[in-house]
């Protein structure tokens, strides 16, 4: 054991509260996929255990390898990947596999793995920003040489994602502004953007509202945000279905919950191993497991900021505090909308809900701010002993090194 701490480098408690979410998700997962067993593998549900094991198993693989690499190296990887995802969410926006009345996934050849273009894109455009950011901070209050470079691309991967996943390109859009107002864009035009996004968003509202039902149920996705919207204000209408269920299972989880593989709303919920696990966890650990889920979101979010806060280098700053918030926003959306204090999307619970691509690049996400914090180590240990302290600057990015 003490030699395998010694290989996982950086922060010690964010490997810590990734193993603690890790093995609630395999409880939440194996009890919420009962149903689904029932119907698809004769009862077996060992089968999606295993498969969210394996799963689960490679995503800390890949976060093992990406802590591994140097921080620096992400900023190159950042351009490859947003040119890459642009192209690919226009594919998907046109070509996607169509579920729900949303193309947000892409079937890959030979090996026909279902594959979510937009957790490729959040990550590579965080990345980007961060990059762009720590580049462009000599001129970073100019309008035409900083903002604009760094708003282009925050616009473009958003529009693309927004037709299908709405929630997705509203959480990344509010992160993005975080990230941009923390490096130091002027605030003039961060409440230029501000006041931009909130007339837009006021205005798509009405149009829902102001064009006919029947026209919107034709459009796919329209149809779906306005009943959303109306189920969630409207105290006269009924919750929608999902919200029922979910409050229903809230309130059978009480202070203590009905105890591991309990839940019996599991039955009744839509897809309650994804987008509504919280309830779930909630319904068999109660009250005192989801104040502790949320304490293990909370507790990492404070772990990327004090990296934030140590780090010397304006790039791993900008990558830390970006990755961290969007992950942690997700979380919390999706908590809120399993209690109804938000509209019902489609977001999941990073490292806890079942999931292929989703739970890869949340681990890649994890493993770059790893990565960060064991720069910062080394750097740290470096004004400490010099002779003993590894400095391997790279020729690609070294220009954000000194940044």
């Amino acid at each position: 054991m003490e030699q395998l701490l010694k290989k996982l480098e950086g922060d010690k408690w964010i490997w810590a509260i990734v193993a603690a979410l890790s093995l609630l998700s395999l409880l939440a997962v194996y009890s919420s996929t009962g149903t689904l067993a029932y119907k698809y593998q004769s009862g077996n549900a060992e089968y999606y255990l295993l498969k969210h094991t394996m799963l689960l198993m490679f995503g800390l693989f890949l976060m093992y390898v990406a802590h591994l690499m140097p921080y620096r190296w992400y900023a190159r990887i950042a351009q490859i990947a947003l040119y890459a995802s642009i192209p690919l969410l226009a594919y998907t926006l046109i070509f996607g596999s169509d579920i729900n009345d949303a193309k947000r996934w892409i079937t890959l050849p030979l090996i026909n793995l279902s594959f979510q273009t937009s957790d490729l894109a959040k990550l590579a455009l965080l990345m980007f920003l961060a990059r762009t950011l720590t580049v462009k901070q000599q001129n970073i209050k100019d309008f035409g040489s900083a903002f604009v470079p760094v708003i282009l691309p925050v616009f473009v991967v958003c529009a693309l994602i927004m037709p299908a996943n709405l929630s997705t390109a509203a959480v990344l859009f509010t992160t993005c502004i975080i990230v941009m107002f923390i490096g130091r864009v002027s605030w003039k035009h961060i409440i230029g953007l501000i006041v931009l996004s909130v007339v837009s968003g006021a205005l798509f509202v009405a149009l829902l509202f102001a064009l006919p039902k029947e026209m919107l149920n034709e459009t796919g996705r329209m149809g779906t945000w306005r009943t959303r919207i109306e189920s969630f204000t409207d105290s006269s209408q009924e919750l929608s279905y999902q919200a029922q269920q979910s409050k229903i299972a809230i309130s059978k989880g009480g202070f203590i919950g009905q105890g591991p593989g309990k839940s019996m709303q599991r039955n009744f919920l839509p897809h309650p191993y994804s987008d509504f696990i919280y309830a779930i966890i909630i319904e068999e650990y109660g009250l005192i497991g989801g104040a502790f889920v949320l304490f293990l979101y909370l507790a990492f979010l404070y772990r990327c900021i004090r990296i934030v806060a140590k780090s010397p280098k304006a790039f791993g700053a900008f990558l830390a505090v970006g990755l961290g918030l969007s992950l942690v926003f997700q979380a919390i959306i999706h908590m809120a909308v399993s209690v109804n204090l938000l509209p019902v999307t489609g977001l999941t619970l990073p490292f806890v809900s079942m999931g292929g691509t989703s739970m890869f690049f949340t681990s890649i996400a994890v493993g770059i701010i790893l990565s960060v914090s064991r720069s910062v180590d080394q750097e740290t240990a470096a004004d400490i002993n010099p002779e003993e302290a590894e400095d391997k600057p790279t020729k690609t990015v070294g220009k954000l090194a000194t940044a």
